[in-house]
C-alpha cells in the first residue's frame, strides 16, 4: 500500500486541526509556514515544517499523495499556482486527493437568504472575487482530483469572543437583517478527513454549522456563559470598525451544509454556536 503523505501549503489554523486526524491514520505531513519561528511548533505536532516562500518544495510535491491548499489569493492570483503550477500539473495524475480551502464569500450578499453549492457566485467584495478566480484557476488543472471547501466564519480554541468580552471591549454591532454562518475548526478538520477517506474529485462543499445567526447574538451568549454584563450595542453605520471588519457586514446570508452530511456522512460535533462556545469555555477551564 502506498504511503500516504500530505503536503499542506500554508499550514495554518484549519490545517493544524486536521493534522492529528491524519497522523493517527499513519499519514506523514509536510506543512509550510512563512515564519521560521513556527517550525519548532510544527515539528512538535508531528508535522515536518518547511519555510515557504523561500524553501524548495519540488521533492515534497513529487512525494505527495494528498495536497491541501490554504493560502489566500492576492491581487496577483493564487500564490501556490504562481510558484508551483507546472510541478502540480505534472504530479496531478499521481495525487489521490487535493483540497482547496475557499470561502462562502464567493456567494456574495443574499440579503439574509439561503445559499448552497449550486448558488451563483456573485461576490460583493474584492476578496470574494479573488477567491472565485482562484477556484477557477485550480479547476482548470486537468486530472487534478480537486475538492473545494467553502468555509464560513471560523472559530475555535484561541479564536472566540471570550477574550474581548472579558476585556470589556466586545460590542454587539447591530445591522438590520444581518446574519452570518460559522463553523468550529474541529468540524472543518472532520469534514476534510471524511473527504480524504471518500474522495469525490470535482466536489464542492460548504463548511458551516446548522445555525446561521446574527453576530450580536453570539456575543451576548458568550457574555451569558461567562456570567458577565451584556456588551453594549453599537449601530453599524456609526460604529468605529476597521475597514476589514466593516467589509464582512457587506454580505448577509445563510449557508446550507446538507452536502457534507449527505455525501460524506459528517455529523457536526458543534452544530451551533451555543454548543461550540460551551466547549471552548470548558476547554479553557480544563486542567493542563
Amino acid at each position: 500500500m502506498t504511503h500516504k503523505h500530505l503536503l499542506s501549503l500554508g499550514h495554518g489554523y484549519s490545517a493544524s486541526a486536521l493534522a492529528p486526524h491524519l497522523l493517527a491514520q499513519g499519514f506523514s505531513i509536510t506543512g509550510t509556514t512563512r515564519s521560521s519561528d513556527k517550525i519548532a511548533a510544527l515539528e512538535a505536532a508531528g508535522v515536518t515544517g518547511v519555510l515557504w516562500p523561500g524553501g524548495d518544495l519540488d521533492a515534497d510535491i513529487t512525494r505527495a499523495t494528498h495536497l491541501l491548499i490554504s493560502p489566500a489569493p492576492t491581487g496577483d492570483g493564487d500564490p501556490v499556482l504562481a510558484a508551483f503550477r507546472d510541478q502540480i500539473t505534472a504530479q496531478a495524475p499521481n495525487l489521490e486527493w487535493a483540497g482547496y480551502l475557499s470561502t462562502t464569500g464567493v456567494y456574495g450578499d443574499a440579503q439574509g437568504g439561503w445559499v448552497d453549492e449550486t448558488s451563483p457566485l456573485k461576490p460583493s467584495t474584492k476578496r470574494g472575487q479573488m477567491r472565485v478566480d482562484a477556484e477557477a484557476e485550480w479547476q482548470s488543472i486537468a486530472g487534478l482530483p480537486l475538492h473545494i471547501f467553502r468555509l464560513a466564519g471560523i472559530y475555535g480554541p484561541g479564536r472566540g469572543p471570550f477574550a474581548k468580552v472579558r476585556a470589556g471591549t466586545a460590542r454587539r454591532i447591530l445591522k438590520e437583517g444581518q446574519v452570518f454562518s460559522r463553523i468550529h475548526v474541529e468540524d472543518i478538520a472532520r469534514v476534510l478527513a471524511a473527504s480524504i477517506a471518500q474522495p469525490r474529485p470535482g466536489a464542492v462543499y460548504n463548511l458551516c454549522d446548522d445555525d446561521p445567526a446574527p453576530p450580536q447574538d453570539v456575543i451576548a451568549h458568550a457574555a451569558k456563559l461567562l456570567g458577565l454584563p451584556l456588551p453594549p450595542e453599537a449601530d453599524f453605520e456609526s460604529a468605529d470598525m476597521t475597514p476589514m471588519a466593516r467589509s464582512f457586514y457587506a454580505e448577509s446570508k445563510r449557508v446550507r451544509n446538507d452536502r457534507i452530511k449527505d455525501e460524506l456522512g459528517v455529523r457536526l460535533r458543534y452544530p451551533d454556536y451555543r454548543s461550540g462556545l460551551a466547549a471552548l469555555l470548558a476547554l479553557e477551564s480544563a486542567p493542563r
